[in-house]
C-alpha cells in the first residue's frame, strides 16, 4: 500500500490528458523547458560577470552604525534609600 504501481500512474496520466488535453500538456512542458534554459543561461552569465569583474567584492563586515566608546559613555549610578 506504500507505493503506487504502474497501473496507478497510467490512470493518473490518462485522467490528466482527458482533463487538459494533449496540446495543453505539451505546451506546458515546452514552457517549463524554456524557463529552465533561461534560468541556466542567466546563472552562467552571472558567473561570467563575477569572474571578469575588476571591482573588489563587497566585504562581509560592512560598516555599521557608530558604537560609543568608553570615553564617551558616562556611567550612571542609582542611589537606593531605605525607609
Amino acid at each position: 500500500m506504500g507505493s503506487l504501481s504502474i497501473w496507478h500512474w497510467l490512470i493518473v496520466i490518462l485522467v490528466l490528458l482527458l482533463l487538459f488535453g494533449s496540446g495543453k500538456v505539451s505546451h506546458l512542458m515546452g514552457d517549463f523547458a524554456k524557463g529552465i534554459k533561461s534560468f541556466k543561461k542567466n546563472m552562467a552569465e552571472d558567473d561570467d560577470a563575477s569572474m571578469t569583474s575588476d571591482k573588489p567584492s563587497p566585504s562581509l563586515s560592512a560598516p555599521g552604525p557608530e558604537v560609543p566608546t568608553s570615553s564617551t559613555v558616562r556611567p550612571t549610578t542609582t542611589v537606593h534609600t531605605q525607609s
